[in-house]
């Protein structure tokens, strides 16, 4: 599937569940990368099936689980001092992709009113259970109703990219603030681990983004990006999981020295291996 505009960027492999390969097709045009070929609903709900699919469970099974819930806690209270920051009033917050539902549960908490949107089943019954208001789908709410919008590390699953901005415009209120968080590909860690970079996810993460992708992505539904945020701990989650992908082994070590190291670089460029970023609708 290549064009004058796109070419095959990598070959990965899904070590998750399937052990397929998928291409990697970079549009040079927009510096964003999709995984192909693209898959549809149904046919990639079973990729999805897997105990391992960690943001879908609360397990403490594994060193790797324990240490991605210890990484989630500490990210809840930085994710809760962004939407304050964005929003001192404490209004209306829509999380979707909301997964167990931890982050809406932190931000009810601290005053927000928060409703939330999970596709995956499982997922959604724990967030219930945690007193957690689901709805089966976003086109149920009225448009201009939330001062908040947020999709943590969800963006890059979702398989329309037009359609989901143009909700997410419908969503949020004049002056109020979409917030998205996502892998880049352009970080060092991306680059260093290259076809065995977890953060890859194919064919779960169906996109995949820089920042000028992002930007134009927004721009061309009259969404402004004010402001780019890094996510300093994924570099670390990151490189762990990819050094089990690459070796076979957790390697905790050289995990953490890579990440440290990818960190240290974006200081310099603000290539993080996650970065968060701050939409306003005018």
């Amino acid at each position: 599937m290549e064009s004058k505009e796109t070419k095959v960027y990598l070959k990965v492999k899904d070590f998750s569940v399937s052990e397929e390969m998928f291409d990697l097709i970079h549009n040079e045009k927009t510096d964003m990368l999709m995984t192909f070929p693209k898959l549809n609903s149904e046919e990639i709900s079973k990729y999805y099936e897997s105990e391992d699919y960690i943001s879908h469970t609360d397990g403490k099974r594994s060193l790797f689980e324990k240490t991605y819930q210890f990484i989630k806690n500490i990210a809840l209270k930085k994710k809760l001092k962004i939407i304050k920051s964005c929003s001192p009033s404490k209004g209306n917050l829509l999380d979707i992709g909301s997964g167990t539902g931890d982050f809406l549960l932190a931000a009810n908490s601290s005053g927000w009113k928060t409703i939330g949107f999970e596709p995956n089943q499982k997922a959604k019954e724990l967030a219930i259970k945690k007193g957690i208001k689901i709805i089966e789908k976003t086109e149920l709410l009225a448009d201009n109703s939330f001062d908040i919008i947020t999709m943590w590390h969800v963006l890059e699953h979702v398989l329309d990219l037009e359609i989901q901005i143009k909700e997410l415009k419908r969503l949020i209120k004049p002056g109020g603030t979409i917030i998205i968080a996502v892998p880049n590909f352009n970080s060092f860690d991306a680059k260093y681990y290259n076809e065995y970079w977890a953060a890859f996810d194919a064919p779960r993460h169906v996109w995949h983004f820089s920042k000028k992708a992002i930007e134009k992505l927004f721009e061309a539904e009259n969404l402004n990006l004010t402001k780019i945020l890094p996510m300093k701990f994924d570099a670390y989650y990151v490189s762990l999981l990819s050094e089990k992908y690459k070796t076979g082994k957790m390697n905790l070590v050289n995990a953490f020295l890579v990440g440290f190291h990818s960190n240290w670089q974006a200081k310099q460029n603000m290539e993080y291996s996650s970065l968060i970023y701050i939409i306003k609708k005018p």
